[in-house]
């Protein structure tokens, strides 16, 4: 994964994430201006969460059998995406064999054959899948975060890491400018969502429940796309389709 554009597709700016994977090493904090590319490099470089950096080393130490000739990421995951976005994805935390291990959020999970397959079929993606860093994803007007940047045990975050990476969310949101609508996959992303945003009173959280912000920007619930939920039919491929077409029509110009 990489910050860097692409030419656009049926008049929409991309963001390539093809080129290469995440660098072995962070490259530091970079001085001067804020950028998504800096914001990164601070993100990756994070170690503020003991219970989270310990948990997340572990798991890339101690792979599993299928992935077992892989080398894991095993740091913090950053977001990625189109710059330009209007539609933010917004999750709980990566999967410890999943973001944790191939460095980009969603990726290599099944969370993720269902999100990125749901993003293609609104037209938000040039593909259905993502497997890794490099398979040539490319996301249109959209762009992909969690809500707590590293893998948690029993992938539950405590209140005071989730207050950790909160900032970074804050930072996010400010560099994409164009940002109208939040897309919280998640009773924990919306609290998250809603927290920033300054929501309330904060509607209950249920698929599809939609909340404004002071500033205009919108959040659209959907439940997680977990193994949880779709294989229980609790969400289905028609319901999360149905909440990306209601992020499309709000996140249009006026």
């Amino acid at each position: 994964m990489r910050g860097g554009a692409s030419g656009g597709h049926g008049g929409h700016r991309t963001l390539s994430v093809v080129s290469s994977p995440l660098p072995d090493r962070p490259t530091g904090v970079a001085s001067g201006p804020e950028s998504l590319a800096r914001l990164r490099d601070q993100i990756v470089a994070c170690r503020r969460c003991p219970r989270l950096v310990s948990w997340r080393e572990q798991v890339a130490a101690q792979r599993r059998a299928a992935f077992a000739d892989q080398d894991y990421w095993g740091r913090p995951v950053p977001g990625f995406g189109d710059p330009a976005a209007r539609i933010v994805v917004l999750g709980l935390a990566p999967a410890a064999h999943g973001g944790n291990r191939t460095g980009r959020v969603f990726t290599g999970d099944r969370s993720g054959d269902w999100l990125f397959a749901a993003l293609w079929r609104a037209g938000l993606a040039n593909q259905p899948t993502s497997v890794s860093a490099d398979d040539g994803l490319e996301l249109r007007r959209v762009y992909v975060l969690a809500a707590v940047r590293c893998a948690p045990p029993q992938n539950k975050p405590t209140p005071a890491e989730r207050d950790t990476c909160a900032p970074f969310l804050r930072r996010e949101l400010a560099l994409l400018a164009e940002a109208r609508v939040l897309v919280a996959l998640g009773q924990f992303a919306y609290q998250v969502a809603a927290t920033e945003l300054a929501i309330r009173p904060r509607p209950r959280f249920h698929h599809g429940v939609e909340a404004a912000a002071p500033d205009g920007k919108v959040v659209v619930c959907s439940f997680h796309p977990s193994q949880q939920n779709t294989f229980t039919g609790r969400l289905t491929e028609p319901m999360l389709d149905a909440v990306f077409e209601r992020a499309r029509v709000l996140a249009r110009p006026s």
